[in-house]
């Protein structure tokens, strides 16, 4: 790919909306972690709790965990993420 001449994949209408779609839902994946965190899911327990280890792949679960609600309806934000890209590039 060169600036001249796009790639051949980004010129596809259904590669274009498919990449919008996993970046929506990838975006909602995040604020959902983020929520998630905040609400103290992935928290450290006192108590038996895995120590180092634990601590350092939480993060890891806490993601795989929100990308697990989109995938699962989640809460529309990933809809309308795509639709605002998807009205951004037929306008811009």
């Amino acid at each position: 790919m060169d600036a001249i001449h796009p790639s051949p994949a980004m010129t596809d209408p259904v590669s274009k909306h498919a990449l919008l779609r996993k970046t929506a839902e990838k975006l909602e994946a995040s604020f959902l972690a983020e929520m998630l965190k905040s609400a103290g899911f992935g928290a450290s327990r006192q108590e038996f709790g895995g120590g180092a280890g634990e601590d350092q792949f939480t993060s890891f679960l806490v993601q795989e965990h929100a990308m697990a609600m989109v995938r699962a309806g989640g809460i529309g934000l990933s809809e309308t993420i795509y639709n605002a890209l998807k009205e951004q590039e037929r306008n811009g």
